[in-house]
């Protein structure tokens, strides 16, 4: 929802996203807080957000996406270092992240992709205690005035139907 104010500046409001700011499903470094990235397989895709499975790693939508389709590939175990993995992990990290991109540009058509893993807090990674690897889908003019002047990103679409759309590119696959 939008509005003007008197000093004629447009303002979305869109109160959802101070979950985010305010650190809501984050787990701290209290190790006996649940981890988001563990909790997420173990409930149905549909809950979980999970839009495919493998043996060792999993993928599912970013609970605050950059853009609509924004994926996580995870492994299901609770790992933080990339090189902690075992090579069956990282093997299959790989090969689920090209399927992220396969699912990506049946469903939604992007222009292109970032990739991306952020290792530990400082590092950048909003849940440093579990790797994960982002695949953002990108198009042309997606930023725009927002990000840059309001530090906001409006996502035209709902997770759920993301999820139903990128669960039936992968079931084609």
């Amino acid at each position: 929802m939008t509005d003007q104010d008197s000093d004629g500046l447009q303002r979305l409001w869109k109160p959802d996203r101070l979950a985010y700011v305010q650190g809501e499903n984050r787990p701290s470094s209290d190790a006996s807080e649940v981890c988001p990235f563990c909790q997420a397989p173990q409930v149905s895709d549909e809950e979980g957000l999970v839009v495919a499975r493998g043996e060792h790693t999993y993928c599912l939508l970013n609970l605050y996406p950059y853009n609509p389709g924004h994926v996580m590939v995870c492994t299901y175990r609770h790992v933080a270092s990339y090189l902690d993995l075992t090579s069956e992990e990282r093997h299959e990290m790989s090969d689920l992240t090209s399927q992220a991109i396969n699912a990506l540009r049946s469903g939604f058509e992007p222009h292109g992709f970032n990739l991306g893993m952020n290792q530990g807090h400082i590092g950048g990674a909003g849940i440093a205690a579990h790797i994960h690897q982002h695949v953002v889908p990108r198009w042309g003019g997606d930023t725009n005035f927002m990000p840059v002047i309001a530090h906001t990103k409006v996502i035209p679409q709902s997770l759920a139907d993301t999820r139903t759309i990128l669960a039936d590119a992968w079931s084609k696959l």
